[in-house]
């Protein structure tokens, strides 16, 4: 009986620190039961907003149009790294890098690829012993001036083919410009070395290092083009459409408005004929400028070529480019439109 008296008291204290701990947890644990829940609930319904649903749409739209073009490019700088000969660049290319520029500029019109093609291609041209000068000017011109490019312009503005005409001197010019400009005031410093070797090893496999070369391009730049959408996307929706109309009646700020679009807007240049097309507010020149800019200056090619040649590299030449696309545009223009 005394046991029992003296066992009695201990029964509640035993069951005491179960009770305890439970109401010092009970939050956590429900938190731990809720918390992700609620915060799938609210990411899905935010996700369901009209302008996040724009934004991944023109974020997805993006690299959906580059994406092909990239492994176009990537394919060719891999294929150029593996099975062309360093000779046959040297063969091609006049020896003076002063004449060689306006031959790159010009070999442009034979690659049926965007922006995202070139960067690769300019950079195994260079590890290939070519003038960075003329490889630049490669760069500039192949996704402006293509075939496929200038098919789309001349649909893109049936019955106008001063467009396409406009279209297809302003950048070439453009691209020489850039070109020359390099071979004058360029420095070799500010371009990043080399990430992988270019050209082919002996005893090497040339499909191996075809495969490697493409697989390390890819990659590589691939991010960047991400990085480059995004950056497009969040443009897209943050800036209301009314602000377009705003520029559209004067004639200079129309044209540095609709560059700054081109850069910011980032639409690969098979389609941005089409993007100019619909922006028929907007003067002539100030469309020609849209297209000319675009291709050799937006947010996505700014990423491909601070990936691909260096921060330093891609802010200087970005910069210029700019300046030299929207003058060239704006002379082009004011002749034959």
């Amino acid at each position: 009986m005394q046991d029992t008296q003296e066992r009695s008291p201990e029964a509640p204290v035993a069951a005491e620190p179960g009770a305890h701990a439970w109401s010092r947890h009970w939050p956590l644990l429900l938190g731990t039961a809720v918390l992700p829940g609620l915060v799938l609930y609210l990411v899905g319904r935010w996700g369901e907003a009209p302008a996040i649903q724009a934004w991944r749409t023109v974020a997805l739209s993006v690299t959906v149009q580059a994406v092909p073009f990239l492994l176009l490019g990537t394919a060719l700088s891999g294929a150029i790294n593996a099975f062309v000969p360093a000779s046959v660049f040297t063969r091609l290319l006049p020896k003076r890098p002063a004449l060689a520029v306006p031959v790159a500029g010009a070999a442009g019109m034979v690659l049926p690829g965007c922006e995202c093609a070139s960067v690769p291609v300019a950079s195994s041209l260079i590890g290939r012993g070519v003038a960075p000068a003329a490889a630049f000017a490669f760069l500039l011109s192949a996704p402006a001036v293509n075939p496929i490019v200038l098919t789309a312009t001349a649909i893109a503005f049936p019955g106008r083919p001063e467009m396409v005409a406009a279209r297809l001197l302003a950048s070439l010019l453009a691209a020489a410009a850039m070109g020359w400009l390099w071979l004058w005031l360029g420095k070799e410093e500010w371009l990043r070395p080399a990430g992988r070797h270019t050209g082919h090893q002996p005893g090497h496999s040339r499909w191996t290092e075809f495969r490697s070369g493409f697989q390390h391009d890819f990659l590589h730049a691939g991010g960047f083009l991400v990085v480059g959408a995004l950056a497009a996307a969040t443009f897209n929706v943050a800036v209301p459409p009314s602000l377009l109309g705003a520029f559209a009646d004067s004639a200079w700020w129309s044209v540095l408005f609709l560059a700054a679009l081109a850069i910011l807007l980032a639409v690969c240049s098979e389609a941005d004929a089409f993007v100019a097309a619909s922006l028929s507010g907007f003067s002539p020149v100030a469309q020609l400028t849209f297209m000319v800019v675009g291709p050799m200056v937006d947010v996505k090619l700014i990423a491909l070529q601070t990936g691909t040649f260096g921060r330093a590299f891609a802010v200087r030449f970005s910069a210029v480019t700019t300046v030299v696309a929207i003058t060239c545009s704006v002379l082009i223009g004011g002749v034959l439109l």
